[in-house]
């Protein structure tokens, strides 16, 4: 749990790269993503994305947890798009092929497409923002915003939030050991009404404790003047090299296939039923 959501120092191209052209290539490709609905595009951008992911040398004990609960709500609004919109492929297409039942739930081949699209679209996005995320120091990460035109009072925000995330766990970890020295467990065997009472315990003190850090944070912050200039130099500021050009030349590439698919299928949706 202590590299959860927090950067990961390893030894990969990715993680020497620049943070703003990190977060230029991070963007381009969510946007094409985003834009795009056609089955073909979405599976080659799932399995970049997954490629950076495992060359990021990443563990897979640090995200798991993550993976579980996208997995869980990626089902959960599978089911729900189904449930309040069984029909809904068959509009976008404009065709129908029923696989199993009747009437207003009846599955159709037009419905399971759509929602295999809207499954891959978790599919690219984690990987590729867990790849980002993990990969990209905080202070680096705020001087590429700031790069691209970004408050850099909002950068440093950011960035301390982000910072933040590894101190909050060690944070629970402590907090939770002291509660079940105390006598509050929350381990499988204790009662339910127990688990309710330790973790109320648990999340105030960690509420009471996270608060009375920013506040010092906060204070520390004003004392060095943050803020008063418009401007500000970064100490993680780096230079552009080849990996950072490639990296933005093939995001480029992509956004603009997305564009062109979306002019050759004639919308964003391919449709394979026509």
């Amino acid at each position: 749990m202590n590299d959860f959501l927090g950067y990961q120092e390893r030894d990969s191209f990715i993680h020497k790269m620049n943070g703003t052209s990190k977060l230029i290539v991070f963007i381009l490709l969510t946007v094409a993503g985003i834009l795009s609905f056609d089955m073909r595009f979405l599976i080659g951008l799932t399995v970049f994305s997954a490629l950076v992911l495992y060359f990021s040398k990443i563990s897979w004990k640090s995200i798991r947890v993550l993976v579980y609960l996208t997995v869980i709500f990626a089902v959960l609004n599978l089911l729900l798009i189904y449930v309040f919109a069984p029909h809904y492929g068959v509009e976008l297409y404009h065709s129908k092929t029923v696989l199993l039942g009747s009437g207003y739930y009846a599955l159709t081949s037009q419905q399971i497409f759509y929602e295999l699209l809207v499954l891959l679209k978790y599919c690219f996005s984690v990987p590729l923002s867990l790849a980002f995320l993990l990969t990209t120091q905080p202070s680096q990460l705020a001087a590429g915003l700031n790069k691209v035109g970004v408050s850099y009072k909002v950068a440093y925000a950011f960035s301390l939030t982000l910072r933040y995330l590894p101190t909050i766990q060690d944070e629970f970890q402590t907090t939770r050991k002291v509660q079940e020295a105390r006598g509050f467990a929350l381990g499988k065997k204790a009662s339910l009404g127990k688990k309710l009472v330790a973790s109320t315990r648990l999340l105030l003190a960690l509420a009471f404790s996270t608060l009375e850090k920013v506040e010092t944070i906060s204070e520390a912050m004003a004392l060095r003047r943050f803020g008063k200039k418009k401007k500000r130099t970064w100490y993680y500021a780096q230079s552009w090299h080849l990996a950072d050009w490639i990296g933005l030349l093939f995001g480029i590439a992509l956004l603009a296939l997305a564009i062109l698919l979306v002019s050759v299928d004639g919308g964003r949706f391919w449709n394979p039923f026509a």
